[in-house]
């Protein structure tokens, strides 16, 4: 099979983790004439773009699509009947500097299915992150995905090379993991994830050092798959939270469930909304910036983010006691939980609001859509009626307008 092909069928089958974003890592570039490459921290490197404008990209591939498991959810699985490829390590490695050398990525994103065992497999992934740092001096990003049953000290070395780690926990809930992928161990990727916050705590501590050994220096994340179990938003929430707390998570990544072919009669026929990916990573932004609990963001009884309309604004219509707020008063705690307002805006506001009183004039200069913020709080002009917070047609307000179904033609 010719590398085109390879590339092809593997770059296809990457296609499905969304964990590949990046930020936080170390300044590293080939200013001096020394290596090949550079990292841009704060930027997000996957998917997103540079202050600039430019989109910023990794190479996003598997090392192979062949696998000894047979996750019931994966289009990889053992038993799936699908074209299989597989990359040397010497392949990956010059697909790399031959992509950057050409300005189509800034750095690797390397994943594979599990081959022989699981050391194999890893030692594979890290070889590949080792001949680039040392043999070819690339200073791009790299991330490697983990296998969690690995040897520690394989671990260890694709902390030394690799900018961000990451070990997918699948699904929220461990019933679900033995159900849909039973050679999987919850506990086997918990105790990695643990392993690693030690490794990265460590390091940080060290950072004084300069014969401190690197390790990932942006952290690890993890992805779930939504909507291949019957797990509700609010226990997708509560795994998110818990393994923030736990193992100091950069990032919980959310990925809908995309039937696939010869698919098991366990999983669901159909894809779930896009839009509920969507409100989760919404919520979760609520849970990373916003100071929410994951237990207020869904109601126990819903148990499901509602999707016509976003989840803060979902809360602040449940809590019409909290509201109006006074913004020239608040509490950036309280302004963070107005609808309309982001961190940014909470921060123009404070800065503000200092050297002058805030009105209704000056929410465009402080980038607030006013339509969606006015209902909630008080300005110096400004002061919404008093029965407006206590009726339904304010929650009716922000829902979309509906639309009649047309026939699928003009």
């Amino acid at each position: 099979m010719n590398l085109q092909r390879k590339l092809e069928i593997l770059a296809d089958a990457a296609k499905y983790d969304a964990s590949c974003a990046s930020s936080g890592t170390e300044r590293r570039d080939s200013r001096d004439g020394k290596g090949l490459g550079s990292t841009a921290p704060g930027m997000g490197i996957c998917h997103s773009y540079a202050p600039d404008g430019r989109c910023i990209s990794l190479l996003k591939i598997l090392l192979t699509n062949a696998c000894n498991y047979d996750c019931l959810y994966c289009v990889n699985r053992a038993t799936s009947n699908v074209p299989r490829a597989r990359f040397t390590v010497d392949e990956v490695v010059q697909l790399t500097l031959d992509f950057y050398r050409r300005n189509y990525i800034e750095g690797l994103f390397l994943s594979s299915g599990i081959i022989r065992s699981a050391d194999y497999t890893m030692e594979q992934v890290v070889g590949v992150a080792r001949k680039l740092r040392e043999q070819h001096h690339f200073r791009g990003y790299i991330h490697l995905k983990t296998i969690p049953e690995a040897d520690d000290v394989l671990i260890t070395e694709a902390g030394k090379y690799a900018d961000r780690l990451s070990i997918n926990i699948e699904l929220p809930e461990q019933e679900s993991l033995a159900k849909l992928a039973p050679e999987k161990d919850v506990r086997a990727i918990r105790r990695t994830m643990g392993r690693l916050r030690l490794k990265l705590e460590e390091a940080k501590e060290n950072t004084k050092s300069k014969n401190a050994p690197r390790f990932a220096p942006a952290g690890q994340s993890t992805q779930m798959i939504v909507g291949a179990d019957s797990a509700s938003d609010r226990t997708i929430l509560n795994t998110s939270a818990n393994l923030y707390g736990s193992y100091n998570l950069k990032r919980v990544y959310y990925s809908a469930f995309s039937p696939i072919p010869d698919a098991s009669r366990a999983l669901p026929p159909s894809a779930p909304p896009l839009v509920r990916e969507h409100r989760l990573y919404q919520a979760d932004w609520l849970m990373r910036f916003y100071g929410f609990e994951a237990s207020e963001i869904v109601e126990k009884a819903e148990g499901m983010l509602p999707l016509e309309i976003d989840p803060k604004l979902a809360w602040a219509l449940r809590h019409p006691d909290r509201f109006p707020l006074d913004v020239n008063r608040a509490s950036r705690e309280e302004l963070l939980r107005v609808p309309g307002f982001g961190v940014k805006a909470v921060d123009r506001i404070i800065a503000t609001r200092r050297v002058t009183s805030i009105r209704v004039s000056d929410l465009a200069r402080l980038h607030i859509p006013r339509n969606k913020a006015l209902p909630f709080i008080v300005l110096s002009d400004h002061r919404p009626s008093p029965h407006l917070l206590d009726s339904a047609r304010l929650a009716e307000r922000f829902r979309p307008k509906a639309t009649q179904l047309g026939f699928g033609f003009e």
